[in-house]
């Protein structure tokens, strides 16, 4: 009996299950509309005369998502690779969504051990982490979330590359400007201001080279900016396009979703291989 229960629970908490399609669209909606309240909640004009209506708002929210955390450690025991009632417990509590889910709830809970008004503040903007709790029930999310998966080593190299050619961009910068504007370049972090705004190709005007050296610097960091900048935009492009043909594929031959983690069978992150699961 208790077995059916937490199979039951699992099946509905899960996305893509049959017993979620009403769960589904409920967290869901919970989940935008606590967005909205937060963003709603800076506004002078609306959340003083209604302040109390969003401080009950919150608290059913909080007692909704922790419901639902407290069930989907459980229950996680359901499968099979959380199946040890300890161990995969504490896995399934490092796993990205569940942190995720615990982020959605722990803004709530800390200003009681932290009483800090500064502090109860600033977490307030941390409810925003909820929104990350929808990459769970839309395939749109997890598919973005799926492209950077698989594309996640060039994406790196790219950072990487971006960060060098910043420290390198910014200390020449810093060499050439530091005699002639003390003020904006007074040290290679200052200059990396700069080096930010001019590789993202965005140039607010605020700081910019005046000597001979200088404009020559940031006209070469210019250009490389516009190219460096360009490369993950197709790295993306590319693992979007191998993602969706691969779902399309696996649509084609009649694939399931896997009963565990709501992908379809064999995507990425699906622990099930094709040949486990049937019509």
């Amino acid at each position: 009996m208790k077995q059916d229960l937490k199979t039951r629970i699992y099946g509905i908490l899960e996305p893509g299950d049959e017993d979620s399609k009403y769960f589904d669209p409920f967290i869901m909606g919970l989940i935008l509309l606590n967005v909205t309240a937060v963003v709603l909640e800076t506004v002078d004009a609306i959340y003083t005369p209604y302040a109390r209506f969003f401080h009950i708002f919150d608290v059913f929210s909080v007692a909704v998502f922790t419901v639902e955390y407290i069930l989907r450690v459980w229950s996680s025991t359901v499968d099979s690779r959380y199946k040890d009632p300890v161990r995969g417990r504490l896995r399934f509590l490092v796993t990205p969504m569940a942190l995720v889910d615990l982020m959605a709830v722990l803004p709530f809970y800390l200003p009681f051990l932290f009483p800090d008004l500064r502090f109860m503040r600033a977490m307030r903007l941390f409810r925003l982490f909820r929104v990350l709790k929808l990459a769970r029930y839309s395939d749109s999310l997890q598919t973005f979330v799926d492209v950077l998966r698989l594309k996640k080593e060039e994406l790196l190299l790219m950072l990487f590359a971006i960060m060098i050619l910043l420290v390198i961009s910014s200390s020449l910068m810093y060499e050439a400007e530091n005699a002639a504007q003390p003020e904006a370049f007074a040290s290679i972090p200052a200059a990396m201001w700069w080096g930010i705004v001019t590789l993202a190709t965005v140039g607010y005007g605020d700081v910019f080279p005046i000597t001979p050296w200088g404009k020559l610097i940031g006209s070469i960091v210019v250009l490389l900016g516009i190219g460096l900048f360009a490369l993950p935009t197709g790295v993306l492009a590319s693992g979007f396009a191998e993602v969706l043909a691969k779902r399309k594929e696996d649509r084609k031959m009649h694939k399931y979703r896997c009963p565990h983690c709501g992908r379809y069978i064999g995507d990425l992150g699906c622990s099930v291989e094709p040949d486990d699961e049937g019509p």
